[in-house]
């Protein structure tokens, strides 16, 4: 398929009309960011969540675990459950901004869709894949996504035509390179499946004490074998994705809720708070103490 326009120029365009301001602008459209940046930003911490994300002009990274991902214009990112990374756009400028256009998928879609379509799952499993995945945008994604994008200039064509063209889209990441590991996510027997059940465990329970065994037991794995697909598709141990998920929820208490490092590292399951002093610093760059300073500093 041929496409008789730029499409990377027209969806610029329509991007720098609607996100203004620098970070992420929620759009119109029910699970679509456009996020937009005028220079290179410093690493920020947070969590990816299961989305198709799609770089219109600059360039961005990711780290996960031990991997860093690097994409950039005509590329996308696809997540297929949720993972704590840290990210940052490393080619941006005024002249010609970072933009990113992001859609979220949740896996129910995902199951309609293979139902409706008669897409089935990969005869052979999913190995080795992480849960963040970068290929290049075929010309059949990139023109569902122009047509998603003009409907922002035509709010009254939203209702009608926005859930056929994200359906559309859906479909042509199912059909792509990267959809074998999505759907391995949402079919329910899947070892990635249970994978994202553990995940979810440990996002509502990060607090508690972990035991590989028990969180085994319950998404029925064996420890090795949840250890060994745990660590496939994420890139890192249970006990680090833990970890990470306090880190995470400790500097979000400090600079919300204005917690000193003693407070949120407990409430976040921490009992030394040396550890979490070390752990923090191992993962932040700074100490809790010092990139609080940092952060007022900026904000000053």
């Amino acid at each position: 398929m041929t496409l008789p326009f730029n499409p990377y120029q027209e969806i610029a365009s329509i991007a720098g009309r609607h996100a203004t301001s620098n970070g992420e602008t929620m759009t119109a459209l029910d699970g679509v960011r456009i996020s937009r940046q005028t220079s290179p930003s410093a690493p920020c911490h947070g969590s990816y969540r299961p989305c198709f994300a799609m770089v219109i002009q600059g360039a961005k990274s990711v780290q996960l675990g031990s991997d860093t991902i690097n994409y950039g214009a005509g590329d996308y990112l696809l997540t297929s459950l949720d993972l704590p990374v840290a990210w940052r756009v490393v080619e941006a400028s005024s002249e010609v901004p970072h933009f990113c256009m992001t859609f979220a998928i949740s896996s129910d879609k995902v199951l309609d869709l293979m139902g409706s379509t008669g897409l089935t799952r990969p005869a052979e499993p999913v190995k080795g894949q992480r849960g963040i995945l970068v290929n290049v945008a075929t010309p059949e994604l990139l023109d569902a996504s122009v047509r998603l994008m003009r409907l922002l200039d035509r709010p009254d064509d939203i209702p009608a035509l926005a859930p056929l063209i994200e359906r559309e889209i859906l479909y042509r990441i199912l059909t792509g390179p990267a959809g074998a590991q999505l759907i391995n996510i949402a079919v329910t027997d899947s070892h990635g499946h249970r994978i994202a059940r553990a995940i979810s465990w440990l996002r509502e329970n990060f607090t508690s004490p972990l035991r590989i065994e028990e969180l085994a037991e319950h998404v029925s794995m064996s420890a090795s074998s949840f250890h060994h697909h745990f660590k496939s598709i994420t890139a890192m141990t249970p006990v680090q994705y833990q970890k990470h998920l306090r880190l995470h929820e400790a500097r979000r208490l400090m600079l919300v809720e204005g917690l000193d490092a003693g407070n949120a590292g407990h409430r976040v399951g921490y009992q030394s708070p040396s550890q979490f002093s070390r752990e923090y610093s191992r993962l932040y760059g700074l100490s809790p103490a010092r990139d609080m300073d940092a952060v007022r500093d900026t904000a000053g």
